[in-house]
């Protein structure tokens, strides 16, 4: 069902209605999951990457310097993470952290 959304003041189009074609299932995380399924494993490098660059606002090369790794390396784990983040988001799996 597609979303209603106004626009802001008084000129200009309406916008689009954004269609959302799975909605997620999911409401909440808590702390300790009570759902049976097989958690997602994240790396402590992935949750860092992930910080520094979408929490800190630093670019992606900061981030290598301060990780000590090249920017490319930065770059496949912020993706790796981020998939990670959504896929739990979205099937409502824990997500766990792993050294």
């Amino acid at each position: 069902m597609p979303q209603r959304r106004c626009r802001r003041g008084r000129r200009g189009r309406f916008p689009k209605p954004v269609t959302i074609p799975n909605p997620t299932k999911v409401e909440r995380f808590v702390p300790q999951p009570t759902t049976t399924d097989n958690p997602i494993q994240i790396e402590t490098a992935e949750v860092e990457a992930l910080r520094l660059v979408d929490l800190e606002d630093l670019s992606q090369e900061e981030a290598g310097t301060k990780m000590g790794v090249s920017r490319g390396t930065i770059w496949r784990l912020l993706q790796s993470a981020r998939r990670k983040v959504t896929q739990a988001l979205t099937e409502g799996r824990p997500l766990t952290v792993t050294t």
